[in-house]
């Protein structure tokens, strides 16, 4: 692509994210998230395949369909009250409908069937901004929400989101759309405790973003889409594997690595509530998503590949990847559970 043309988009991406940051205004939160949609559709389709034209197509119409129903209920609720204050969405209709397309957005359970076929279709750097970026923007507008929204229908979005990325990812084979149902389950988590802890859900989409971005950099760095072609990387680069089975790790929440730390205060936070039943049913739903994280780091550091290779194996190129970007991110995704008294004193 372009560089200038690709300088424009990435530009717009962040534009439109940030118009939507700083709105109070419904028409202008929304003009904020179509630019976003926009801004990545050539992103999508810029290798002119068709799968990658197929996801760009899927990607539109539920994000247009999405679009069309944040629209529908901010116009409601200023026909009923009389406000396009985002704060002031107050109407039980147009709050429904508003969490209903905001969930379509970010890719939550039940309107979540986009995510994994979408995300499959793509290369890796254009899914992890699908995967990180393009979440800001909703999740804005969804915590500005979250106090008009029935505490039982977030609680609903966010256990059904964690069992369907716990179940969804398990018979997986290629990593995208593992890491696709990863994210449903992750979403799941932050869902749940909004109404409670807000900067709860702040710090888990934190270190969401880096354990994502640490795992699609090393993907993208290897040239990996497959479990199958997951087992020859311990040959090329033994270090990074290692380093990838942690990060692995640390997205299935186990200590000590960062990831560890929002899904024990989240937990935390729920007994505090009363809610035991919740955090149970969570801390289970967690346990269906590391065992697919498990099985990732079996088949990379446990397997070695079959000698009758049905599939032509690949030039061992000397790739031109920046590894500055995945040495930080998988440094923060791995090591940050010693500071959680630090980082809590900051969020509180």
């Amino acid at each position: 692509m372009n560089p200038y043309v690709l300088t424009i988009l990435l530009s717009s991406l962040g534009l439109g994210t940030t118009l939507t940051f700083a709105s109070s205004h419904w028409l202008l939160a929304w003009m904020g998230l179509e630019v976003n949609t926009l801004a990545i559709l050539p992103l999508m389709a810029q290798h002119h395949h068709p799968r990658a034209v197929e996801a760009t197509t899927k990607y539109f119409l539920t994000q247009a369909t999405a679009a069309a129903m944040i629209l529908f209920a901010s116009t409601t609720n200023a026909w009923l009250i009389g406000e396009w204050d985002i704060n002031n969405l107050s109407h039980p209709l147009a709050t429904t409908v508003a969490i209903a397309a905001l969930a379509l957005k970010i890719g939550l359970a039940p309107v979540h069937f986009w995510m994994p076929e979408v995300l499959q279709g793509l290369d890796l750097l254009t899914g992890l901004i699908l995967s990180t970026w393009q979440k800001l923007a909703p999740f804005a507008l969804i915590m500005q929400l979250a106090p008009a929204i029935d505490p039982v229908l977030l609680t609903m979005l966010g256990l059904t989101s964690t069992l369907v990325g716990g179940w969804g990812g398990l018979n997986q084979t290629q990593l995208r759309k593992i890491l696709a149902y990863s994210s449903i389950a992750h979403m799941g988590w932050m869902i749940v405790i909004l109404q409670y802890a807000p900067q709860l859900t702040l710090l888990a989409l934190g270190t969401y973003i880096f354990m994502t971005s640490a795992a699609f950099l090393t993907l993208k760095l290897s040239s990996t889409t497959k479990i199958g072609t997951l087992t020859m990387a311990w040959s090329k680069s033994p270090i990074m594997v290692a380093t990838t089975a942690l990060v692995l790790l640390s997205l299935g929440g186990l200590p000590p690595l960062t990831g560890f730390m929002p899904k024990w205060l989240i937990l935390q936070e729920l007994a505090k509530q009363g809610l035991p039943l919740t955090a149970t049913v969570m801390a289970l739903a967690a346990l269906l998503s590391l065992y697919f994280y498990l099985r990732l780091c079996y088949a990379m550091t446990l397997t070695m590949y079959p000698n009758t290779i049905s599939s032509i194996t690949p030039w061992r190129t000397r790739s031109t990847q920046l590894t500055l970007p995945l040495a930080l991110t998988t440094t923060i995704a791995l090591g940050l559970l010693p500071i959680t008294p630090g980082i809590l004193l900051m969020a509180s």
